[in-house]
């Protein structure tokens, strides 16, 4: 029976790497940006502020939701976006848990 390579890491790895793929582009952080200068937001008023599409507007909402940090209300025909606080709470003790086991990089240069 094959062994999946995803098996060989943590779920601790594969949460900070998928929450790590979600911020890997500039349009999640710009979106993760004014959802935290709003607190609430819709999705229509975020296709305002970005010089996106509705459609892509919402491919990048549907991936930060799946990394767990945006939730999603749905109000009438619309859907209200905010930052998940429990998702946010997760992704900072995940990076911070990764930041305070890396010993600081040397002051010199490498010989690479």
């Amino acid at each position: 029976m094959a062994t999946h390579k995803r098996q060989a890491f943590t779920d601790q790895e594969q949460e900070l790497a998928q929450v790590a793929k979600a911020l890997g582009h500039p349009a999640r952080v710009a979106i993760v940006r004014l959802l935290a200068q709003r607190r609430a937001c819709v999705c229509g008023e975020l296709v305002l502020e970005l010089p996106l599409s509705q459609s892509t507007v919402s491919q990048h909402l549907k991936e930060l939701k799946a990394a767990g940090l945006v939730q999603g209300d749905v109000d009438g025909p619309r859907v209200c976006y905010c930052l998940s606080p429990t998702g946010w709470a997760r992704a900072r003790h995940l990076l911070g848990a990764l930041l305070a086991e890396l010993p600081a990089p040397p002051e010199a240069h490498c010989a690479c």
